[in-house]
C-alpha cells in the first residue's frame, strides 16, 4: 500500500515539476516558429499573447508597424480584429439579458419594428438570438457589400436587408452573417439607450483596462500598426478601412496586451479580478453550439482529431485532441487575426497581423498543438504547399478565360452609349461614364470603389481597379446587356472573390 501511494505521489508531483520546466521550452519553441513564419510570409508584423491559468506567460511583437518604417511591433500595438468584435456584441447582449432588459429569445421586432427579411414570415419569428448565430437563411457574407467600404449608416444598411434574397430555409443551414450583428448592434442601442461604442467601452472595455483599444478607427492613439496587402501586384501599404457602419460586426481595434484581458475575462466565465461582467450562466449560453456546421471529407483527413463544428453567440465551437476549442477569427483589408479559448486547460490566445498571409492561422495552430502536446506537425510548410496549390489553380483560371476569349470583336455601341446611371434596389446606383476615351466604373455609396474598363470581347470589359480599391480582388468583367432598340439595359459584374457578392446586384439603367 506504501509502495502504490509513493508511486501515486510521483505521478502527481512529476507532471506538475515537467510542466514548471516545460513552460520556457513551450514558449521558446512558439517564439523560434514566429521568427520562421515571419520569414516564410516577409511579415511585415505581428502580435501574439498566451494565456495560461490567468496569467498573460507571453505578450510580443514581431516585424514592423508599416512596411519601409522602422517601428517595431510590440504588445501594445494596435491592430484591427475585424470580426472578433462580435464577442464583445455578444457580451454586451448578455450583460442587458443579465440585467433583464431584454432575452435571448425575444423576437427582433420587439426592438426593431422597422427591420424585414425577405420572408414576412422571417421577419415576424426572428430572435436575438436568431441574429448572433448566423442561422437565418442568407448566403455567407450575404449583402456585405452594404458595409463594406460605403457610407451607409447601420440603419441604412438594415434597410435594404428586405431586398436579400435567402438561400436556405429559416434555421436550418449556415450562412455567416454581419448584417445581423449590425442589427444585434442596434438592439444593443434601442435597449441601453447608448450607442454600441459607449456601452461597450462603459461596461466592457473601461472595466477591464482596455484602454487602447478603439471602436472607430477615428480615435487610434498612437502605436497602431497598417494593413498590407498585395493588391497593387505587390505588398504594398493600405489605408484603414472604415467600418462604422458594421461596428458591431467588425469595428474593433486592439492591441495583445488589451485583448489578454478579454481572454482572461471569457476563461472566467464572465468575472475579471473580482469584477463579473457578464454572469456564468450566459458564458455558458455563448458557448453552447446553436448551428452544426458539416465537416468536409478533405478538412476530416487535414484534422482527423476534430469530430463537430459548430457556430456559438459570438463564437465558433469545435473539438481537437480530445479537448473543446472556442475560436473566433477576424479579417479585413490587410488585417488578419485569431482569439482562441481551451477552457479545459484554462488556456487562450490572441494572434494579429497586419498582412493577409496565413501566418496568423500557422501561428494559432501552432501554439495550440504545442499547449495540447499534439503530434508535431509543420503547419507553415503544409500552407506553403496549400498556397502554391491556390496560385496554380488560379492561374488555371486565367488561362481558361484567355482561351476562351474571341479575338477581333469590338463593342456593340460606342463607349459613350455605355455610359450611365445603373442602380439595383438593394445597393443604389453605379455609374458609367467615358473619361479620357475609356469607361469608368463607380460605385455610389462605396466613393472608393472605382474601376476601369478595359474591352474584352463583344459587349464584356475587364475591370481594372484603381489603386483606392484596397481588396485584393481577382480578374473580373462587366457585361452590358443591349435591349431591342439597341441601347444598353443590365449591368452584370462577375467579379470571383471570398467575401463580397456582386452577383446580388440586379443592375438596370435607370439614366
Amino acid at each position: 500500500m506504501k509502495r502504490i501511494c509513493s508511486l501515486l505521489l510521483v505521478f502527481i508531483v512529476f507532471p506538475l515539476f515537467v510542466y514548471a520546466q516545460t513552460l520556457d521550452e513551450r514558449l521558446k519553441e512558439i517564439d523560434a516558429y514566429a521568427g520562421t513564419v515571419m520569414t516564410t510570409w516577409k511579415g511585415p508584423g505581428m502580435a501574439i499573447a498566451i494565456i495560461k491559468d490567468d496569467k498573460v506567460v507571453s505578450a510580443k511583437g514581431y516585424g514592423l508597424r508599416e512596411l519601409g518604417k522602422p517601428e517595431p511591433v510590440d504588445e501594445n500595438t494596435v491592430f484591427a480584429i475585424a470580426s472578433n468584435s462580435k464577442a464583445f456584441t455578444t457580451a454586451a447582449i448578455s450583460i442587458l439579458v443579465d440585467e433583464k432588459k431584454l432575452g435571448w429569445d425575444d423576437k427582433v421586432s420587439k426592438y426593431l419594428p422597422d427591420f424585414r427579411m425577405y420572408d414576412p414570415w422571417v421577419t415576424s419569428e426572428l430572435t436575438v438570438r436568431d441574429l448572433v448565430t448566423h442561422r437565418v437563411g442568407l448566403d455567407t457574407f450575404s449583402g456585405d457589400l452594404l458595409w463594406y467600404e460605403a457610407t451607409y449608416s447601420p440603419d441604412e444598411v438594415l434597410g435594404r436587408v428586405q431586398h436579400l434574397k435567402p438561400v436556405s430555409s429559416f434555421r436550418t443551414r449556415y450562412g455567416y452573417q454581419n448584417l445581423m450583428f449590425i442589427a444585434a448592434g442596434q438592439i444593443v442601442e434601442r435597449v441601453s439607450g447608448k450607442s454600441w461604442s459607449a456601452f461597450v467601452k462603459e461596461r466592457i472595455l473601461l472595466p477591464l483596462g482596455m484602454n487602447r483599444t478603439t471602436t472607430t478607427i477615428k480615435d487610434l492613439q498612437d502605436n497602431a500598426a497598417m494593413p498590407h496587402n498585395e493588391s497593387g501586384g505587390t505588398l504594398r501599404v493600405l489605408q484603414r478601412g472604415n467600418v462604422d457602419g458594421a461596428y458591431a460586426a467588425a469595428g474593433l481595434n486592439s492591441s495583445v496586451a488589451d485583448l489578454s484581458r478579454w481572454v482572461r475575462l471569457q476563461l472566467g466565465r464572465g468575472k475579471f479580478e473580482g469584477k463579473q461582467i457578464f454572469s456564468e450562466q450566459r458564458s455558458w449560453e455563448m458557448w453552447q453550439p446553436y448551428l452544426a456546421m458539416p465537416i468536409s471529407e478533405g478538412a476530416s483527413k487535414t484534422n482527423p482529431s476534430r469530430h463537430f463544428n459548430t457556430v456559438g453567440m459570438g463564437w465558433f465551437l469545435y473539438d481537437y485532441q480530445g479537448r473543446k476549442v472556442i475560436n473566433h477569427s477576424g479579417g479585413l483589408d490587410g488585417m488578419l487575426s485569431y482569439t482562441v479559448l481551451v477552457p479545459e486547460e484554462n488556456l487562450g490566445l490572441v494572434v494579429l497581423t497586419n498582412s493577409e498571409s496565413p501566418a496568423f492561422a500557422v501561428m494559432m495552430n501552432k501554439i495550440v498543438d504545442v499547449f495540447l502536446n499534439a503530434p508535431k506537425r509543420d503547419w507553415n510548410a503544409e500552407a506553403v504547399e496549400r498556397a502554391k496549390r491556390i496560385n496554380a489553380a488560379a492561374n488555371e483560371e486565367i488561362k481558361k478565360a484567355d482561351t476562351a476569349r474571341v479575338p477581333g470583336t469590338k463593342p456593340s455601341l460606342s463607349l459613350a452609349n455605355y455610359s450611365g446611371t445603373y442602380s439595383d434596389k438593394l445597393y443604389g446606383n453605379t455609374t458609367v461614364t467615358e473619361e479620357n476615351g475609356k469607361l469608368v466604373l463607380r460605385f455610389g455609396p462605396s466613393p472608393n470603389f472605382v474601376a476601369d474598363l478595359e474591352h474584352w470581347h463583344y459587349d464584356t470589359f475587364q475591370i481594372k481597379w484603381r489603386p483606392s480599391v484596397a481588396y485584393n480582388f481577382p480578374r473580373g468583367f462587366v457585361t452590358f446587356t443591349i435591349d431591342k432598340s439597341g441601347k444598353t439595359d443590365d449591368l452584370r459584374i462577375d467579379q470571383p472573390n471570398n467575401d463580397f457578392w456582386f452577383y446580388e446586384f440586379e443592375l438596370k439603367r435607370t439614366k
